[in-house]
């Protein structure tokens, strides 16, 4: 429960009589907004808490009037305490009056690397949440201007940059369907007012108020000092939240367009990025690692990378790593890859004409062998084939008129990437190397250019050059 303070009788009049009041009606008018035309549903993340049992219930009494979209129920069972299964009860029982299909999803969560249980469990809830969504699914959440304005503090009290005193974003992509928050303009009090109009439970999260978790500490102690001197605290930091929201949004448009002359292929012109000044090359970088779903490093751990990328020799292949990604430079370009890069194993043997396809491993996709006039000639090939990484020394005719080049030649002359070599598939008969990925066929092995012969397409193959 949030704690309260002491306050004057028209400070607390105000607050039991809210400026805009919540309802039914004010919801499905916040969703007209929020809700992608193409929505296929509503989802309500339910906890077992007074807050998402209330938006549950309006949602519910919207019935068919919001856009013919069915409603139904997500709870999370995290297993974190004793009352859980209390939680997940009464969920059952809400969802049953209310008519409303509800599905329990148990979690299990992990913690690593210094990341708190409270945060452990808020991402092991949105992992399981997303999972969940069908296509076009809106999640709507319960959250509300208090826990914005807590949201912007917690932020602030962290050295937040300004995406982070954005707070909590009223909508976002989450899976395949949409993460929309419909109450951050709404007070607790209102909503606590309509579930009880519907009958909700008044349940409360023992998590909320334990001390623990710097969100419970906030409520329990620092709050209640903040509202006694500043009552209109709530509003205000909720109000700085929406202005960060709006600064944020337009760095993000100008990241936007800065990215868009620097896209060389799948990575950053390094050049490009020279020319930018340091703040726009910052803003740059990091909304290019967000759109590819990445979290950004810290800002210094960002300008280090970048001054090891522009600083390196031409001949050097600098790699930043932080969490399960790096930033790779390579001919004048920056690319976003894994930190730990796949890698093709084997040998392995393969029957071409029994098997049209062959599985390369994680994150390398399949290589599958189809008609091509003028490819290899199959009476030149051996039963069987075998497919390997490369061990050094690797050579092939690319074609009749060419010499025989080294493997290293042919991928340095392509552009393929340094760090990726070692996941070309390559095939060879009878020790002899035949194909290099879906680059490269030996001429010495083709039939004639108008004859019938075979090649390979590498299918689902990371990017290369």
């Amino acid at each position: 429960m949030r704690g309260k303070p002491a306050c004057a009788a028209s400070v607390c009049s105000a607050k039991r009589k809210p400026a805009v009041e919540f309802s039914a009606a004010a919801l499905r008018a916040v969703l007209e907004v929020l809700a992608p035309a193409d929505a296929t549903g509503l989802v309500v993340a339910l906890s077992g808490g007074g807050d998402s049992a209330a938006l549950l219930a309006a949602a519910a009494s919207l019935g068919a009037s919001f856009r013919g979209l069915p409603v139904r129920a997500l709870h999370v069972d995290h297993g974190l305490q004793d009352a859980a299964a209390d939680f997940r009860a009464a969920c059952v029982a809400l969802c049953r009056r209310l008519d409303i299909p509800l599905s329990v999803v148990a979690v299990a969560v992990e913690t690593t690397g210094g990341v708190s249980i409270e945060a452990a469990a808020r991402d092991a809830r949105y992992a399981a949440l997303a999972q969940q969504l069908r296509p076009g699914e809106c999640l709507l959440t319960a959250h509300h201007r208090a826990d914005q304005a807590e949201t912007w503090l917690l932020q602030a009290l962290r050295g937040a940059g300004l995406k982070g005193m954005s707070s909590m974003p009223v909508r976002r992509r989450l899976g395949p369907g949409w993460h929309l928050r419909p109450l951050l303009d709404i007070a607790q009090p209102e909503l606590i007012a309509l579930g009880a109009a519907l009958g909700t439970f008044p349940a409360s999260d023992p998590m909320n108020a334990d001390m623990r978790f710097d969100r419970g500490y906030l409520r329990r102690h620092i709050w209640p000092l903040i509202e006694a001197r500043w009552p209109a605290a709530e509003v205000a930091l909720a109000r700085a939240a929406r202005h960060a929201a709006e600064a944020q949004t337009l760095l993000e448009r100008r990241a936007a367009a800065d990215v868009g002359r620097l896209r060389d292929g799948e990575a950053l012109s390094v050049p490009g990025l020279r020319a930018l000044a340091a703040e726009d090359r910052i803003n740059a970088v990091r909304f290019w690692l967000s759109d590819a779903g990445v979290e950004p490093p810290s800002s210094a751990r960002l300008r280090e990378a970048l001054r090891q990328i522009f600083d390196a020799d031409a001949d050097h292949l600098p790699a930043i790593l932080w969490g399960g990604h790096a930033l790779r430079r390579y001919r004048q370009r920056v690319f976003l890859t894994q930190a730990e890069l796949p890698r093709m194993q084997g040998p392995r043997p393969w029957i071409v004409a029994r098997e049209a396809l062959i599985e390369l491993g994680p994150g390398l996709g399949q290589l599958r062998r189809v008609p091509q006039i003028g490819g290899l000639a199959p009476q030149r090939l051996p039963e069987t084939l075998w497919v390997r990484a490369r061990v050094g020394g690797e050579s092939l005719r690319p074609a009749r008129a060419a010499r025989t080049h080294s493997l290293q030649h042919l991928c340095q002359s392509q552009g393929v990437l340094p760090w990726m070599r070692d996941a070309l598939p390559l095939v060879f008969a009878d020790e002899v190397l035949v194909a290099a990925a879906d680059l490269w066929l030996e001429a010495r092995r083709c039939a004639a250019a108008d004859a019938p012969g075979v090649a390979f397409v590498w299918e689902q193959a990371p990017i290369i050059v």
